[in-house]
């Protein structure tokens, strides 16, 4: 415990002497995901050091580490017991630790089937802009003008508070797992999984190519087979899933910019300048274009969907509404009034 204090304090100590100093923070964990957002100046904040499971317990299925422990610990541990990270958050580096997966709020094939990352948080330590280092969720409970805190660091890239320590729930590893190919086109493979959508098949990825729709079938052996035997088609690597999750497939080795579109899962085909990919049954696409940010957002809007940019720039965040602007504004000023956590990372004045 006495060591853990000191890396906290040591946490603490460079927050609050940013806030009498008016110094700007760069929070960087691993760094494994600085190609989204805006690229931010200020002194770095380096939370690698402040690593380590503080609780797991099996049989409770809740694991609590702190925030620069690396992913592939964690994920380690969970598996020696037969448990998982149910959003399969993506690492993207062999650095990549439980704060930045959390900040980044990433989830991999598995989402629509299980949920978002924000979904497993339960509750956090958190270092706010008032520097005191305060625990949302869990078994105490300190919520800022009634938001539920802890789950709105998923996805804050940092820009609300440096965490330090974050409780999650996870789950038992799916007693079977098969992967299959299925050789069709875009179009009939978009069909066959809103038609399997309303069915009870234990599906829990599904990615299409331009060729062939991909699926992942977990669960009990039983509901497995039976599915396998009806829809056919050739059986798949699981390590198909991984790859996809860390962007190594060879769709992603062109070099053309990647863009991710989140839609509306019944959308259907879209017809967009450059390669597309697939994910999460038809929510998610990944689409690798010269297009511009502006033509590519006006298409994607048309079927309210949104886009995000792959690399650091401008235009890697898509635009909020005005009345949303308001509510990040204002969460801003609550936790972080004197901005200096990664100022401009998610948009230009926050």
């Amino acid at each position: 415990m006495s060591k853990d204090r000191d890396m906290s304090q040591a946490l603490l100590d460079q927050v609050n002497q940013a806030l009498r100093l008016g110094t700007a923070l760069r929070i960087q964990g691993g760094n494994s995901k600085a190609m989204l957002g805006r690229p931010v100046t200020g002194e770095l904040v380096d939370t690698r050091n402040h690593r380590g499971i503080v609780s797991y317990d099996p049989t409770e299925l809740v694991i609590t580490a702190r925030a620069g422990t690396p992913l592939l610990e964690i994920e380690a541990a969970l598996h020696e017991a037969g448990q998982m990270l149910p959003c399969e958050p993506p690492h993207l580096g062999v650095e990549a630790t439980l704060g930045g997966a959390v900040a980044a709020g990433l989830s991999g094939p598995r989402r629509p089937w299980a949920g978002a990352v924000r979904d497993y948080v339960l509750g956090t330590r958190v270092i706010t802009g008032h520097g005191k280092l305060l625990r949302f969720g869990g078994e105490v409970m300190k919520n800022v003008a009634g938001y539920d805190v802890s789950r709105l660091m998923a996805g804050s890239f940092g820009c609300l508070g440096l965490l330090t320590e974050v409780s999650l729930k996870v789950l038992p590893q799916p007693r079977q797992c098969l992967s299959l190919c299925l050789p069709m086109g875009r179009q009939q493979a978009l069909a066959a999984l809103a038609e399997w959508g309303q069915q009870p098949l234990p599906i829990s990825a599904a990615c299409h190519d331009g060729e062939a729709l991909y699926l992942r079938l977990e669960g009990g052996e039983g509901s497995v087979q039976s599915a396998r035997q009806r829809l056919g088609g050739d059986e798949l690597d699981s390590g198909f899933w991984h790859d996809l999750r860390e962007q190594r497939l060879a769709f992603f080795d062109d070099p053309a910019p990647l863009w991710r579109l989140s839609v509306p899962i019944a959308s259907g085909a879209l017809n967009l300048p450059g390669r597309q990919l697939i994910d999460w049954g038809g929510a998610q696409r990944w689409l690798k274009s010269s297009a511009s940010a502006q033509s590519l957002r006006a298409a994607v809007a048309q079927v309210g969907g949104h886009v995000t940019g792959y690399a650091p720039g401008e235009d890697s965040s898509a635009p909020l509404p005005a009345a949303l602007l308001r509510y990040h504004r204002a969460l801003k000023q609550q936790l972080d009034p004197q901005g200096i956590f990664n100022p401009g990372r998610l948009y230009p004045d926050l």
